[in-house]
């Protein structure tokens, strides 16, 4: 079956209800199956990041095509079903609802699973990276985001040190202190790549986008800590 199909979006919507049950409801037919899956919480997921990556393309002023291939490589769209793809995301950015309420009905829906939050994080700062500069709009974006999905400024560093390199970046992706023992730091790294590793969220039944994230995510935990290793033997 094609990637691109009909499915009830008025009926996931109407499951779903909310903002986001809205613009699933007014999508119609024009809905990418594979993103989609039966159920209302991982149609959530997907359909949020869907419309925060479009809203988060234009937070600069402008949609480039580098951020739109970005997005098309979170959710590993073939060349063959981009179109298909196109339609939902331009949807989602002429959409006049406001970020601020999808943001908020995810931080409810996924109140108790900070790991799924922090994929729609990530994918956005995949996104807003694309074009090889993060605008001072984008970052402010991702940082009213963070808050409405339940993270505090702390949370929040953390999860843009992933993403932003500083001096200081290996141990704020790890989330520890310059001196913390080498024991404490390899406690610790293990302890996050345990609880990011893909195969909790696929347990979970979240959509193929999750699993990507998941994966960047423990790539850069193990880069933190091999940055961090290799600090430390040098001195």
């Amino acid at each position: 079956m094609s990637l691109v199909g009909m499915i009830g979006g008025a009926g996931l919507g109407f499951a779903l209800g909310g903002p986001l049950g809205g613009l699933l409801g007014g999508l119609a037919g024009h809905v990418v199956q594979r993103l989609l899956a039966p159920a209302p919480k991982p149609a959530a997921f997907s359909i949020a990041l869907i419309a925060l990556c479009a809203k988060m393309a234009k937070a600069d002023g402008v949609v480039v095509p580098l951020e739109v291939a970005a997005f098309r490589e979170v959710f590993d769209i073939p060349p063959e079903e981009l179109a298909g793809v196109a339609r939902v995301f331009d949807l989602a950015s002429q959409d006049t609802a406001g970020f601020e309420a999808y943001a908020r009905q995810i931080g409810v829906l996924f109140a108790d699973e900070p790991q799924t939050r922090e994929d729609l994080l990530d994918a956005l700062f995949h996104v807003a990276k694309a074009d090889h500069a993060l605008h001072p709009s984008e970052l402010g974006f991702m940082h009213k985001v963070a808050g409405l999905l339940g993270f505090d400024d702390v949370a929040y560093a953390r999860i843009e040190a992933r993403h932003v390199h500083r001096p200081d970046d290996p141990y704020a992706v790890l989330d520890l202190p310059h001196d913390a023992s080498n024991a404490a730091v390899k406690t610790r790294y293990r302890l996050l790549v345990r609880e990011h590793h893909p195969d909790r969220l696929q347990a979970r039944g979240l959509p193929p986008a999750a699993i990507k994230l998941a994966n960047d995510r423990v790539a850069a935990l193990n880069a933190a800590y091999a940055r961090i290793m290799e600090q430390r033997e040098t001195r």
